[in-house]
């Protein structure tokens, strides 16, 4: 399957929520396992491409903007940035990574909508949703908490308990809470449009058993719980303002339920890479051709929603291939406990960048944390001594002796030599190791294909070991020779077969050989030929001692205030300029209306022993008569200006508390004039 029958692939990688910014955790859970996966394909010669993007609608977003006081759009556009800026650095390799708020993704969405509609899929309904009369907002599912009616866990939210992974609805939970202030909701009648997953039920099953060979068993068996429970209509609108218009006479005003539209993402973004290559027909043969072959990389969490919410849409859209393999990975805990934003715990992405680090060490590590059948933790302490020992000691050694050993004794060229049975033996093996990793990757089981290239990296080792070539140069040059010709082939092999996990290190190991990276065809054909110079050769990974650990636990841990660039920049005024400001009591004389202007009143004011007029949008807040006689404060010295034909002298001041307007006045009597300081 790997190599020898060409595929179709489409990757896709969980849209995140870009209201916050990913941890290791999320690179472990999705993003890093998918790039692996996607590189081998490119690799293995399979058409490939790989799509993600940024889950930019839903109440999440919309409530942090609020509290930020921005608006959605401002929110997501810096949290898009901050984003990508980490999957770049992570060399993340997206064929492309777009966003749910763009044109393209609700053009997208509300297609599909009307074929799943027209399609009969659809049916209107009443949803008993939450309240918050404290907050005056109907409160959608994910902010409504409380305890789980089926295993009793507290934290559960109104769309899934993340312990026990039970789909819910608000109405389900016991206790149920505001998330935002914690008080009590009221619950109330309205109007929805649902997707019938009960007409698609038996279809849904007989999909889900017919993928146990692909499926790994806790995907398999997780989906089919939710199956034998009964699957009944799914809410797809939501009663807020940030996300794709919902196009039906009557629900106008909602929008899509955010798990509806999420996925679709992954539709939109690979028309976009279409447009983008300059065939805007080509997603089509990633989507709707059954050859086609769709990988899902996704948390635990997301696991019902790749294999009955997602696949039921799909089916009720009846245009479009079902995914081939859901790969839900499980969570990735930080030294004993879950990775807390809140508490400073955990390694936090956006800080990667400043650490001075390869991104390749943070890859070898987070491929072995992987959580491929069960929840896996990062340790500093082992994070190190793995670094060291198997980056450091194990390819680094091998690569590094081996083209120091040439450059210095074979004036950095490649020998030529006649190769032993031994030899031959050697170098042929990297097929063997080739199609080993080749399956293990296409199995989705990264971290022993990680750990099957580093088997290759210790018999290149072992060779050299054998062979000693730093007695063979003096006493058996031709021996010498071999060896080197030999562990220089294994040194490509590597590269190649390490390029999907470390590139950045596969690239430089082949620089350093004069070389470019190649395809999984090329390992063990012995492509270093004899003559072959060698370039720049340096050590590949720093030792990490103690003293760098603390500073890189130290640089990752800490947690970035994002929310700090959202806040208006404080402009400042200096005494002198205050000063300009010639502020005065003045007594009103006059008041009345500006002709042909509803809001404008024009007053006759004295400033001390000077009349001027003001014209001033006091209309909707006082009468004229009212004016009359009061003592107000005014900028004497304003720019004169017309308005609606009146002359305005300066400018008086007054306090804006929403759609009130009070007047500044003086608590105590002073003369017209007076300066105010």
């Amino acid at each position: 399957m790997t190599g020898k029958s060409k595929q179709k692939v489409l990757i896709t990688c969980a849209l995140p929520y870009v209201n916050n910014v990913p941890h290791i955790g999320n690179i472990a859970g999705s993003h890093l396992p998918a790039d692996i996966f996607a590189r081998f394909c490119r690799l293995a010669g399979h058409e490939t491409v790989f799509i993600g993007g940024s889950d930019e609608h839903g109440t999440p977003i919309e409530v942090s903007a609020e509290k930020l006081g921005v608006d959605p759009q401002t929110l997501c556009d810096q949290y898009y940035r901050v984003h990508k800026e980490i999957y770049d650095w992570l060399l993340i390799s997206y064929d492309n990574f777009s966003r749910t708020s763009l044109p393209i993704h609700h053009e997208t969405t509300q297609e599909f909508f009307r074929k799943v509609y027209e399609n009969g899929y659809v049916v209107e309904g009443t949803l008993r949703l939450p309240s918050c009369e404290k907050c005056g907002r109907v409160l959608p599912d994910r902010y409504v908490e409380g305890t789980c009616p089926k295993c009793g866990y507290e934290g559960a939210r109104g769309d899934q308990c993340e312990k026990c992974s039970s789909m819910l609805n608000p109405g389900d939970l016991r206790s149920p809470r505001c998330a935002i202030c914690g008080s009590a909701p009221v619950f109330k009648d309205i109007k929805h449009l649902f997707l019938s997953l009960d007409k698609l039920e038996a279809r849904l099953k007989e999909w889900i058993e017919g993928n146990r060979d692909v499926w790994s068993p806790q995907v398999v068996n997780m989906a089919l719980g939710w199956i034998h429970e009964g699957l009944k209509p799914r809410s797809i609108t939501r009663d807020i303002k940030w996300g794709v218009k919902v196009p039906l006479e009557g629900f106008e005003d909602r929008v899509f339920y955010v798990w509806f539209d999420a996925p679709i993402g992954y539709v939109s973004s690979t028309k976009e890479w279409a447009q983008k290559i300059g065939k805007p027909e080509e997603w089509r043969r990633f989507w709707q051709e059954e050859d086609a072959k769709i990988f899902h990389f996704i948390g635990k969490d997301n696991i019902p929603f790749h294999t009955i919410f997602w696949p039921g849409m799909l089916m009720a859209n009846g245009e479009f291939t079902l995914p081939y393999r859901v790969a839900g990975l499980q969570y990735l805990n930080y030294e004993g406990d879950k990775i807390s934003k809140s508490r400073g715990f955990g390694i936090f992405c956006e800080n990667l960048s400043r650490t001075g680090t390869s991104p390749d060490i943070w890859r070898y590590y987070l491929t072995l944390l992987i959580p491929e059948t069960g929840d896996t933790e990062w340790k500093w302490r082992e994070f190190q001594e793995r670094v060291n020992k198997e980056l450091v000691a194990n390819l680094g050694n091998f690569v590094y002796r081996t083209l120091s050993f040439t450059m210095k004794n074979f004036d950095g060229r490649v020998p030529g030599a006649e190769l032993s049975g031994r030899d031959r033996e050697l170098l042929e093996r990297g097929k063997r190791y080739a199609e080993e990793v080749g399956n293990l990757i296409w199995d989705i089981r990264l971290r022993d294909a990680l750990k099957k290239v580093f088997e290759l990296s210790d018999e290149g080792n072992r060779y050299f070991q054998e062979n000693e070539p730093w007695k063979a140069v003096k006493e058996d040059p031709e021996r010498a020779a071999a060896c080197l010709h030999v562990c220089a082939n294994l040194c490509y092999d590597l590269a190649v077969l390490l390029s999907p996990f470390l590139p950045e290190s596969a690239e430089r190991i082949c620089a350093q050989l004069g070389m470019e990276v190649g395809t999984l065809e090329d390992v063990g054909q012995a492509r270093v030929e004899a003559g072959q110079e060698l370039r720049d050769v340096r050590p590949l990974f720093p030792k990490l001692d103690d003293k760098k650990i603390a500073e890189l636990r130290e640089i990752t841990s800490s947690v970035t205030e994002y929310e700090e660039m959202f806040k208006v920049e404080e402009e400042y005024v200096s005494y002198e300029e205050f000063k300009r400001l010639d502020l005065r009591t003045a007594e009103v004389l006059e008041a009345g209306p500006v002709e042909g202007a509803d809001k404008l009143l024009k007053l006759k004011i004295r400033v001390g022993g000077k009349e001027k007029q003001l014209v001033a949008g006091l209309a909707p807040y006082y009468r004229p008569e009212e004016l009359v006689g009061k003592t107000i404060v005014v900028v004497n010295n304003l720019k004169p200006a017309k308005l609606r034909g009146e002359v305005s002298e300066g400018m008086l001041l007054a306090a804006v508390d929403g759609k009130k307007v009070a007047l500044l006045t003086p608590d105590k009597d002073v003369k017209s004039g007076s300066k105010v300081e």
